[in-house]
């Protein structure tokens, strides 16, 4: 997924100026047998484990459908995450998730990178935002019914920091679809969004079929479902970090 855009570090502890950054990187592996993902993730937690790396808090719950594993290396303080979980359980396919981010690092003179990036440290509040955004693309590609493509550029899990607050967001796209699989893909979303509660509404796109804009009023996620030229189904999820703000469509 290639690396996040280096961004501003965390304050520091003694809440003085800082003007350090960091950056982080992310590598995931989609189409994966729904057996074999929790197995992946946990092969790469094991071989932090015996390099000495720490867990941040403790090991993941891997009774949820989406356990997260975080850890740490001392003493540079590397922080590397792992997610897996099944993103269509009728065909069984899973998805794993490796990502790391660096410490803080001095910043060059050339850099002219902002405080807005995609490299921030995760918290617990952020883990379980992007759990939920990762369950909502679930329910999306079990409605679809649609072979899931391999991440394209911009695509997978994400973070995102503007004056309105703090978000995550997830976005995959579909292998290309004819015509008629499409109407029918998008008619069977519309349907669980319904049945689900989300509110929905229809944009006009470049192809026959409208895309599907939808809201969750409980959770206040967005998620956008829009056919593409090339066949190809784009779907979006975006979820405020702490639920109450305004969340832009």
């Amino acid at each position: 997924m290639g690396a996040a855009p280096v961004g501003a570090c965390t304050a520091r502890d003694d809440s003085g100026s800082d003007d350090r950054l960091q950056v982080s990187i992310a590598y995931k592996l989609t189409g994966v047998p729904g057996g074999k993902a929790k197995s992946l993730v946990r092969q790469a937690r094991d071989a932090w484990v015996k390099l000495g790396y720490k867990f941040q808090s403790s090991d993941a719950d891997w009774s949820k459908p989406f356990p997260h594993v975080n850890m740490r290396t001392e003493p540079d303080d590397f922080w590397m995450d792992a997610i897996t979980g099944v993103v269509n359980r009728s065909a069984g396919e899973g998805l794993a998730s490796l990502g790391v981010t660096s410490p803080c690092f001095p910043r060059s003179a050339g850099d002219q990178s902002t405080a807005t990036s995609t490299a921030l440290r995760h918290t617990q509040v952020d883990e379980l935002a992007e759990h939920r955004a990762l369950d909502h693309s679930s329910r999306i590609y079990e409605a679809l019914q649609a072979p899931y493509s391999p991440a394209q550029a911009g695509e997978g899990p994400s973070a995102h920091q503007d004056s309105e607050g703090r978000w995550v967001h997830h976005a995959w796209s579909t292998s290309p679809l004819t015509e008629e699989e499409t109407v029918r893909a998008m008619a069977r979303t519309q349907a669980y969004f319904e049945s689900a509660g989300w509110t929905v509404r229809h944009i006009p796109t470049g192809t026959d079929v409208p895309a599907i804009v939808a809201r969750n009023a409980e959770d206040e996620s967005v998620a956008q479902v829009a056919p593409s030229n090339t066949g190809a189904v784009r779907v979006a999820v975006t979820r405020p970090v702490v639920p109450g703000g305004s969340t832009p469509v």
